[in-house]
């Protein structure tokens, strides 16, 4: 198993295992226990399970996990989620053996009890941040989730980003209008269609890639904010009403 493994399942998301020192795995939003149960019988061992948050496709295989695995289950404080040992929250450290500590940051936007996990080098994001995207505002607001994607484009460029679905190529037809000429973006895609046809992943992503290509992560650059005047007939208010009109357009686009 390489160090980073995205597991598919269901549709289109991904269960994260990230290989330590030690050998353990580190497990993240198993919404579904099958593709974990298979990856242990081939000798993964888990270390840990971290949660993000409660959507029914990153917490639908926390019970049979649990009945298969002696490892510690990290998520946040909310009630719609069964089975955790550990409540963590903003600021907190978890610290397990083969692994640098992940600090843990709430990044509310797509759900309110939204979880981030960074380790100085690889960044678990969940619903929040996509590749050419960012969540949807189920339960919080655009200042919400302005203020976590502001924290994630804050990262090193090459922070490894571990997004759960498989939505690149989607997210990319609605980058593609909100900045038509982005180079960077048209060979980014060129590279991720030669992977998707090959049946690989379009992930992990970086932080510097998106900020490079991600409409939602250049609020403030002219070619997005162009792309977002021609489509709502000129750009009235602040940053926050910017953002928010954009991640409106890509709701109904």
């Amino acid at each position: 198993m390489d160090t980073l493994t995205a597991l598919p399942a269901f549709d289109d998301n991904y269960i994260w295992c990230y290989r330590g020192d030690g050998g353990g795995s580190v497990v993240v939003d198993p919404g579904d226990a099958g593709p974990v149960l298979r990856a242990m019988a081939e000798g993964m061992r888990v270390a840990a399970v971290l949660i993000t948050h409660h959507h029914a496709d990153h917490i639908g295989g926390l019970p049979a996990l649990r009945a298969a695995c002696d490892a510690p289950f990290y998520g946040p404080h909310d009630e719609r989620i069964a089975g955790l040992d550990h409540i963590v929250g903003e600021g907190d450290r978890i610290t397990l053996p083969g692994f640098v500590p992940f600090t843990v940051w709430a990044v509310p936007g797509h759900t309110r009890s939204h979880l981030a996990y960074w380790d100085g080098r690889v960044l678990f994001c969940g619903d929040t941040l996509f590749s050419l995207g960012c969540g949807r505002l189920f339960e919080g607001t655009p200042a919400q989730m302005l203020a976590a994607l502001d924290r994630f484009a804050a990262l090193p460029d090459d922070t490894l980003v571990c997004c759960t679905h498989e939505y690149t190529l989607a997210n990319a037809r609605f980058a593609e209008a909100a900045e038509p000429d982005n180079p960077v973006r048209d060979a980014l895609l060129a590279d991720i269609r030669a992977r998707r046809a090959a049946g690989r992943p379009s992930l992990p992503s970086a932080i510097g890639i998106e900020k490079a290509c991600n409409p939602f992560l250049r609020i403030d650059r002219p070619e997005t904010l162009r792309g977002l005047a021609a489509q709502s007939g000129g750009l009235t208010g602040d940053r926050l009403a910017r953002f928010a009109a954009l991640r409106a357009w890509k709701d109904r686009f």
